[in-house]
C-alpha cells in the first residue's frame, strides 16, 4: 500500500490544502508543505532499506509492487511497481515538489487554495505516472497530470498566459492520442497473438508482430514521450510554457514533466519494441544531436531569462535521448543522473529567476539586469552556483552525466558522440553570458535593496547541497540504478533474434557479469 499512499498523499494534501484555505493561509502553505515532505521521506524510508542497491524483494529487480484487478473484463489491472529507476524518479518529485511549494508561499496572491490543490494533484499524477505499469493506466494518470498543469498556466501565468496554457495543451493531446493509439495497437496485437486481452506491461514485453506493425507502434509511443521531453522537432510550447507559467509552474515542468518523457522512452519505447526501437536509434541520436545544438544556440540569443532556462533544457535533454538510445550500462545510467541533476539544477535557477524579477518590478528581460551582485550578493552567488552547474563543471552531477552518455555513446557510435560533445562548448558561452549579462557589470537599474530570504536561503542551500553531492558521489545514485538498468537491457537482449548480431553496447552484454533475479 506504500505504493497507493505516495500517489494519494499529494493529493490528499492538495484537497485539504483548498478547504482550509477558507480559514488560515498559512495552515495551507504547512499543509503542502507537509505532503510534500511526507513523499519525499516515505522515498528515502524505501532507499535507505535498499542502501546497497542490491537488497532486492520478493519481487527481484522490484523493490515493491502491488497487483490488484480493476476492470478484469478488459484486462485492465491497478498494477503499480517500483524499481531502482523509479524510486529514484519519486524521490526527485518529493523534492521537486517541496522547492516548488516553498518558493509559492510569498507570490501566489489569488486563489491560493486552488493553486495548491492543482499543483499538488500535478505531483500525486506524476508519482503515479513512475509507479504504473499497466499500460492504461500509466495512460490514465497521464492525461490526468495534463489538467492541473493547464489550470497553473492559464490561471496563475503571465501576460500571455492563456495563448502559452492553450499551446501547451494542445501539443501533449496530440502526444497522449498517438500514445492511446499505440497502446490500444499493443493491446489488439497481443491479444489476437496469444488470445489474452492485458494492459499488463509484463505480459506485453516480448509481443511478436510484423514489423510494419511494430514500426508504427513503436512510433507512436516514441512521439508521444518526445512531446514531453522534449525534441525538436516537436518543442515549441516548452518556451511558452514556461515563460508564463508561475514560478511554482516552470519548476514543475522543467523538474518532473520534462523527465516523464525520458522516463516513457526508457520503461515502455525500447523494452516493447526492442528490435524496432534499437533499429530506429540513428535516428533518434540525430534528432538528439539536433536538440542539443538547436536548444544551446536559442538559449544564447535571448532576452527573456526564464526563456533562456527554457531554451538550455530541450539541449540538456538532447544528451538524454542521446544516452537511452545508446542503450548501455554507461549512458542509461549518465541519462538518469542528468535527469536528476537536471532536475534539481533548473528549478533552482527558475526559483531564482522568480527572485529578481520581483526585485525588478516583475520584469524577465535581461535587458534591465546587471550588476546585481553588489546589491544582493547571496541570489548572485546562488546563480552563479547553478549557471555554473548547469554547464558542467567537474564536480556538479551535470558534467557526470553527461560524460557518461558521451562515453556510452561513443561506444555505439563515435560520430555522434563527437557531434554531442560540441554541446559542452554552447553550455559554457549561454551559462557564462547568464553572469555577465545578470550579476556582473554596472548596476543598470533600480533594484529592491533586498537580498534573499531565509526561505529562500534554505531552498538554495538544499538544492546546492543534493548538485554537490551527485556531483562529488555519484556512486551512491549508480548503485541503486544498476539493477534495474541491468534488467531493462536483459529484457532487450532476450528479445533479439540472435545474441552475436545484436552489438554488445546496444545489449550490455559484457556490461552484466552477474543474473539478476
Amino acid at each position: 500500500m506504500i505504493l497507493v499512499w505516495l500517489m494519494l498523499i499529494p493529493i490528499i494534501g492538495g484537497v485539504l490544502a483548498w478547504i482550509f484555505a477558507r480559514w488560515s493561509l498559512r495552515l495551507t502553505h504547512w499543509i503542502s508543505l507537509a505532503a510534500m515532505a511526507a513523499v519525499l521521506g516515505l522515498a528515502l524510508g524505501i532507499w535507505g532499506q535498499h542502501w546497497d542497491g542490491v537488497n532486492l524483494s520478493s519481487h527481484g529487480v522490484w523493490l515493491l509492487m502491488l497487483d490488484k484487478p480493476w476492470i478484469p473484463r478488459l484486462g485492465i489491472r491497478f498494477l503499480l511497481a517500483m524499481d531502482g529507476i523509479s524510486l529514484l524518479l519519486v524521490l526527485l518529485t518529493g523534492a521537486v515538489g517541496l522547492l516548488a511549494v516553498a518558493a509559492s508561499w510569498y507570490i501566489v496572491e489569488k486563489r491560493e487554495g486552488f493553486f495548491y490543490f492543482m499543483l499538488l494533484w500535478s505531483f500525486g499524477a506524476i508519482v503515479g505516472v513512475f509507479l504504473a505499469l499497466d499500460l492504461f493506466l500509466f495512460y490514465f494518470l497521464w492525461e490526468l497530470m495534463i489538467v492541473p498543469l493547464y489550470f497553473l498556466i492559464a490561471l496563475w501565468g503571465n501576460e500571455n498566459r492563456r495563448y502559452a496554457a492553450i499551446k501547451f495543451f494542445i501539443f501533449t493531446q496530440v502526444g497522449g492520442l498517438f500514445l492511446l493509439l499505440a497502446t490500444l495497437g499493443l493491446y489488439f496485437a497481443h491479444g489476437r497473438l496469444t488470445g489474452v486481452y492485458t494492459f499488463d506491461y509484463f505480459q506485453l514485453l516480448g509481443t511478436t508482430m510484423a514489423p510494419a506493425l511494430a514500426f508504427w507502434l513503436m512510433l507512436g509511443f516514441f512521439f508521444a514521450f518526445i512531446v514531453k521531453l522534449p525534441a525538436v522537432p516537436v518543442h515549441p510550447w516548452l518556451p511558452d510554457a514556461h515563460t508564463q507559467a508561475p514560478v511554482a509552474g516552470s519548476v514543475d515542468l522543467a523538474g518532473l514533466v520534462l523527465k516523464v518523457g525520458a522516463y516513457g522512452l526508457l520503461r515502455f519505447t525500447i523494452p516493447l519494441f526492442p528490435q524496432t526501437a534499437l533499429a530506429f536509434a540513428p535516428a533518434a541520436m540525430v534528432l538528439a544531436v539536433i536538440s542539443i545544438y538547436y536548444g544551446a544556440i536559442l538559449a544564447f540569443a535571448q532576452t527573456d531569462l526564464k526563456r533562456l532556462i527554457a531554451y538550455t533544457s530541450i539541449s540538456h535533454m538532447g544528451f538524454v535521448l542521446l544516452g537511452i538510445f545508446a542503450w548501455n550500462t554507461l549512458s542509461l545510467q549518465g541519462a538518469l543522473l542528468i535527469v536528476i541533476s537536471h532536475g534539481i539544477t533548473t528549478s533552482a535557477l527558475f526559483i531564482l529567476a522568480g527572485v529578481i524579477a520581483r526585485r525588478i518590478h516583475e520584469s524577465r528581460s535581461m535587458d534591465r539586469m546587471g550588476g546585481f551582485w553588489p546589491v544582493m550578493p547571496h541570489v548572485a552567488g546562488s546563480g552563479s552556483f547553478f549557471a555554473i552547474a548547469a554547464l558542467g563543471l567537474p564536480g556538479f552531477g551535470n558534467f557526470i552525466g553527461e560524460i557518461l552518455v558521451l562515453f556510452g555513446a561513443f561506444a555505439v557510435s563515435p560520430v555522434f558522440a563527437i557531434l554531442a560533445t560540441g554541446g559542452f562548448v554552447l553550455s559554457v558561452i549561454y551559462a557564462l553570458r547568464i553572469l555577465q549579462r545578470v550579476f556582473f557589470g554596472p548596476l543598470t537599474n533600480p533594484v529592491e535593496p533586498r537580498d534573499m530570504t531565509g526561505l529562500e536561503t534554505v531552498l538554495m542551500g538544499a538544492s546546492m547541497a543534493v548538485i554537490l553531492w551527485l556531483g562529488l558521489y555519484p556512486q551512491s545514485v549508480l548503485n541503486r540504478t544498476e539493477s534495474a538498468v541491468l534488467n531493462l537491457q536483459r529484457i532487450v537482449h532476450r528479445a533479439m533474434p540472435t545474441a552475436p548480431a545484436t552489438p554488445a553496447a546496444f545489449t550490455g552484454e559484457k556490461e552484466a557479469p552477474h543474473e539478476l533475479p
